[in-house]
C-alpha cells in the first residue's frame, strides 16, 4: 500500500494568485490504498510503521537534497511509524522554503516531492502617493532575489499599513499580490489603497475646574482641526501622539502644584464616515498644593546641614513643583562635589498637611552607593563626533556615579537638537561597584538651505538666499551665511560659533555683517560693516557674560542736492573706522526660574571704542523683560524696558552711528520716524537718530475666541518712549536757513491692537496703532507687519 501525506495551495490566477490565498491553512490529506479483500470477522488493528532502505527526492531546484532529510528527520533502516512520518512532513513544509509538499512511501521507497517557493524577481508597490517607494522599502522583511514567503509578504502588508496609521490614515488597505515570471521568479506587488487622514475633529474635557478646555488644549501636541486643516498637520489622529498628550497634561497640572492630578479615561470615537474622531479627556484635577516648611538635614556627621540649608531657593508659599524640588537636589549635590563630599545624595521626604493643603519638604543628605563609572559607550552617531556628546557630560570615567547628574546629561543631548532620539541608560560594568553609561543616538538633519523672496515695508521686494549648519562637520558648531538683496538695500552675514571650546561650556565665534542702501528715492546711501568675534561662558547659574571685540566700518555716499548740512558734513568725512572692546552681561529664568509662569530678562552691554581706530566713546545698552501669566493662564502680560546711550570723547557720532529706531523698538512710527530731525526749505528732512533713546512697552495677549488651532491670538499695546540728544558739534553743521528739531527728551505715546498668527511661513505680528502724543514731525505708522518674537 501507498500512503501520501501531501499538501497543496490554492490554485493560482491567470497571472499570479493573491498571497491571502496561498497562506491559508494547509490542506492534508492521506491517501491509502487498500489491499484486496475484507476481513468478515474482527480482527486486532495495529498502528502502521515503515523501513525505508532509500528516500528518493523530487521537485527540488535550489534546495539540497540533504538539507530536505535534515528537515525530515528519517534515517535509512529507521522504523518510522503514520505518525512520525507525518511530523515528518510538517517540518518539511514548516521550513519555509516549499509551496507544497508530499511524502509518498512505497514500500521500502520513501518519495518526497516538493515545489520550492520562487525567488522575488524585484518588489514594487503601486497606488501610494503619500509615502515615498524607498520610505515603504524600509518598513518591509521582503527584499529582492530572496525566497518568496507568503507569511513574511502579509507581515510586510501590514507593516505598511501601520506606516499609514502613523500619518493618521487609519482606512488604508495594503493587498501583497505576485506575478509570475519565468525560471521559478515572481515580482512582489503590493496595491496600496492610502484612503483619507482621520482627523481630530473635538478635543473636550470632562472634570476640569480651574483651567479652561481652551487652555488645556494648548499644552497638548495634537490639535483639532479646522478651516486650516491643509496647513496644520498637527490635527491627524495618532494614537501615540494622544498617548504622549497624556503625559503632558499630567505634567502641566504637576508643575502647578496639583499633585492629585489624575486622568480617568480617553475617549476617542471615531465617525461613521472613518474621517475624523471626538476625543474626550476625563480629568480629576484635585486641589492646589503649596510648599510648606523646606528643610534640609543630615545624617552624615562630615556634612554641615547648616550650610546647605543656606543655598536652598524654596521658600514656604511658592506653589509645588516636582521641577523645582529636582532643581534643589541637582543644586546641593553640585555643592557636595565642590566641597570634596562625593557619594553624598540627596532624598527628599515630602510630607502632606491636607489641612493647609501644604507639602513639607525636607531634603535628607545621605550617603550614597560608592559606585563609579567605568566608562561611557556612544553609537548611532555616524556625523556627530563623539567628543561633542561627551561633553554633555559633567563627570568622565572614574568619576562617582550619580544617576541624577547622567538623567541631566541625557537632557542636554537631546537639547542640542542634533538627534531624532537620545537614549541614556547605566549598566553594570565588569564589577557591581562600575558601571558603565551606554549612551545610543539617531542622528537627523541638521543643515538647511533657503531660496526665496523678502518684503518689507521699508525696503520693498528682494530676493534671498540663506545657508545654515547648526552640527557643522559633526563638530557641534553652528554655521550661516545669508544673502538679502531688496530693491534699495543688501545685506550680507556670516555667523560661525564653537559651543564647546575646550571641552567646556565655552562659546567662541565671530559674525561679520555687511549692509549697503541704495535708493533712488533717498537723499542719501550709507555702506557699514562690523567684524565682530566674541567669547561668551556662564558665570552663574542664571547668568552669562560674552566678551567681544568690534570693528566697525562706515561711510556715507551719494548725497542729494536736497540733503541737510548735518549730513552732507558727515558724509564729507569719508571713511571711518571704529575699534572696540565690549562685554554684556545676561540673566534669565527661563531654564530654571522658581515660577513657570514668569519670566525675567536683563541684559547690560558696553562697548568701549579707542582701541585704534578714528574715535573714542563708550555706548551703553540696556533691556529688562518680564513676563507672567494671569487669569487661569489665559492672558499674557508682558512689560520691556530699554535703552541706550553713545558718549564721544573723540570725534562725534554719524548716522550710521546714532539710534534710528524702528517699528521693532517703538511701535506707531516708522524707521526714523521719531528723533531729532534738520528740516528746512527745498524739501530738506533728514532724520539724524539721537545719542539716547529709551522706550518702554506693556502689552497683553490674549485669545480672540477662535479655534486655538488657527494659532490666531489678540493682543494690546502701549509704547512710550523717545531718541534725544546731539552733541553741539553736531548741531553746528546745520545748514544755512535750516533748523535742528527735537533735539530734546520729549516722550511719544503709543496704543495699538495686534494680531498674532502662527502661520505656515512662521509667527507673524500685524500691529495697528495709534500715536496718542507725537511731534508735528514725526513719520507715524499705522499699521506694520513684523516677525513675532519671544524674549
Amino acid at each position: 500500500m501507498a500512503k501520501v501525506i501531501s499538501a497543496r495551495k490554492a490554485p493560482g490566477l491567470a497571472r499570479g494568485y493573491q498571497v491571502a490565498n496561498a497562506t491559508r491553512a494547509v490542506c492534508l490529506s492521506f491517501a491509502v490504498a487498500m489491499g484486496a479483500g475484507v476481513a468478515t470477522i474482527p480482527q486486532v488493528v495495529y498502528a502502521q510503521s515503515y523501513v525505508f532502505n532509500s528516500v528518493n527526492i523530487e521537485g527540488n531546484r535550489r534546495v539540497e537534497p540533504g538539507t530536505i532529510l535534515s528537515y525530515a528527520g528519517i534515517a535509512r533502516g529507521q522504523r518510522v511509524s503514520a505518525a512520525e512520518l507525518n511530523d515528518a512532513y510538517q517540518r518539511i513544509l514548516g521550513s519555509g522554503l516549499f509551496e507544497t509538499v508530499e511524502i509518498v512511501p512505497q514500500g521500502s521507497r520513501l518519495t518526497i516531492r516538493v515545489v520550492e517557493y520562487p525567488t522575488i524577481n524585484r518588489i514594487t508597490f503601486e497606488g501610494n502617493r503619500r509615502i515615498k517607494d524607498e520610505d515603504l522599502a524600509q518598513a518591509i522583511q521582503s527584499q529582492s532575489r530572496r525566497v518568496f514567503s507568503p507569511r513574511v509578504a502579509e507581515a510586510d502588508a501590514l507593516a505598511v499599513s501601520r506606516a499609514y496609521e502613523v500619518q493618521g490614515r487609519l482606512a488604508a488597505r495594503v493587498t501583497p499580490k505576485v506575478i509570475r515570471r519565468s525560471d521559478n521568479r515572481v515580482d512582489l506587488v503590493f496595491e496600496v489603497f492610502e484612503g483619507g487622514v482621520a482627523e481630530v475633529e473635538r478635543i473636550g474635557f470632562v472634570g476640569n475646574g480651574k483651567y479652561s478646555d481652551r487652555r488645556l488644549r494648548r499644552v497638548l501636541e495634537t490639535k483639532q482641526a479646522g478651516l486650516l486643516r491643509a496647513v496644520i498637520r498637527k490635527d491627524t489622529f495618532i494614537e501615540d501622539r494622544l498617548e504622549f498628550d497624556q503625559q503632558l497634561l499630567r505634567d502641566f497640572y504637576a508643575s502647578r502644584g496639583y499633585v492629585d492630578f489624575r486622568i480617568t479615561g480617553v475617549n476617542a470615537e471615531l465617525s461613521q464616515e472613518r474621517d475624523a474622531y471626538f476625543v474626550t479627556i476625563n480629568v480629576e484635577e484635585g486641589q492646589q498644593f503649596k510648599f510648606g516648611e523646606v528643610t534640609v538635614t543630615s545624617d552624615l556627621s562630615d556634612v554641615d546641614a547648616e550650610l546647605f540649608s543656606s543655598k536652598v531657593r524654596l521658600r514656604k508659599g511658592k506653589v509645588y513643583s516636582p521641577s523645582l524640588v529636582e532643581n534643589e537636589i541637582a543644586r546641593l549635590e553640585k555643592l557636595a562635589v565642590n566641597l570634596g563630599l562625593n557619594f553624598v545624595r540627596v532624598e527628599p521626604r515630602v510630607t502632606r498637611n491636607d489641612r493647609d493643603l501644604s507639602l513639607d519638604v525636607d531634603f535628607r543628605l545621605v550617603r550614597g552607593e560608592r559606585i563609579f563609572i567605568e566608562r561611557i559607550d556612544i553609537e548611532g552617531n555616524t556625523t556627530t563626533l563623539d567628543r561633542v556628546i561627551r561633553r554633555q557630560f559633567e563627570v568622565v570615567e572614574g568619576d562617582p556615579f550619580n544617576p541624577r547628574a547622567i538623567r541631566e546629561s541625557a537632557e542636554r543631548i537631546r537639547a542640542l537638537g542634533f538627534f531624532n532620539k537620545a537614549d541614556v541608560e547605566a549598566r553594570e560594568g565588569s564589577s557591581p561597584q562600575q558601571v558603565v553609561v551606554d549612551v545610543d543616538v539617531e542622528e537627523k538633519p541638521t543643515g538647511s538651505i533657503s531660496f526665496g523672496g523678502s518684503y518689507s515695508t521699508q525696503n520693498g521686494f528682494g530676493a534671498a538666499f540663506s545657508f545654515s549648519e547648526r552640527n557643522f562637520l559633526g563638530r557641534g558648531q553652528s554655521f550661516s551665511f545669508r544673502i538679502n538683496t531688496a530693491a534699495d538695500t543688501q545685506q550680507y552675514g556670516l555667523r560661525f560659533v564653537e559651543p564647546g571650546l575646550f571641552g567646556r561650556d565655552l562659546s567662541l565665534g565671530f559674525t561679520f555683517a555687511y549692509t549697503e542702501t541704495d535708493n533712488d528715492n533717498a537723499v542719501f546711501d550709507t555702506t557699514t560693516g562690523v567684524f565682530q568675534p566674541f567669547l561668551e561662558f556662564p558665570v552663574a547659574e542664571q547668568a552669562r557674560l560674552q566678551l567681544r571685540y568690534s570693528l566697525d566700518y562706515g561711510e556715507i555716499t551719494s548725497v542729494d542736492t536736497g540733503v541737510g548740512g548735518i549730513v552732507t558734513a558727515e558724509a564729507a568725512e569719508g571713511e571711518r573706522y571704529d575699534s572696540s572692546l565690549g562685554y554684556t552681561y545676561i540673566f534669565d529664568t527661563q531654564r530654571k526660574g522658581l515660577d513657570p509662569n514668569t519670566r525675567y530678562r536683563f541684559e547690560f552691554g558696553q562697548d568701549f571704542a579707542g582701541l585704534g581706530g578714528d574715535t573714542t566713546f563708550v555706548k551703553t545698552s540696556a533691556k529688562a523683560i518680564a513676563q507672567t501669566m494671569v487669569w487661569n493662564e489665559e492672558v499674557t502680560l508682558r512689560a520691556t524696558l530699554e535703552g541706550g546711550a553713545l558718549n564721544y570723547t573723540k570725534g562725534d557720532s554719524r548716522v550710521t552711528d546714532r539710534f534710528l529706531l524702528g517699528p521693532d523698538i517703538m511701535r506707531g512710527f516708522s524707521s526714523g520716524g521719531i528723533g531729532p530731525r534738520e528740516i528746512g526749505p527745498g524739501g530738506v528732512d533728514d532724520s539724524l537718530g539721537g545719542n539716547f533713546y529709551a522706550v518702554a512697552r506693556f502689552e497683553a495677549e490674549f485669545p480672540l475666541g477662535l479655534p486655538e488651532e488657527y494659532g490666531i491670538t489678540g493682543g494690546l499695546f502701549y509704547d512710550i518712549g523717545s531718541v534725544w540728544g546731539l552733541s553741539d558739534a553736531t548741531k553746528n553743521k546745520v545748514g544755512a536757513g535750516n533748523t535742528v528739531v527735537s533735539t530734546g527728551f520729549d516722550a511719544r505715546h503709543v496704543v495699538g491692537f495686534s494680531i498674532f498668527w502662527k502661520s505656515a511661513i512662521g509667527p507673524l505680528r500685524l500691529n495697528f496703532t495709534e500715536a496718542l502724543q507725537k511731534s508735528k514731525w514725526d513719520e507715524p505708522q499705522n499699521f506694520n507687519l513684523t516677525i513675532s518674537t519671544q524674549f
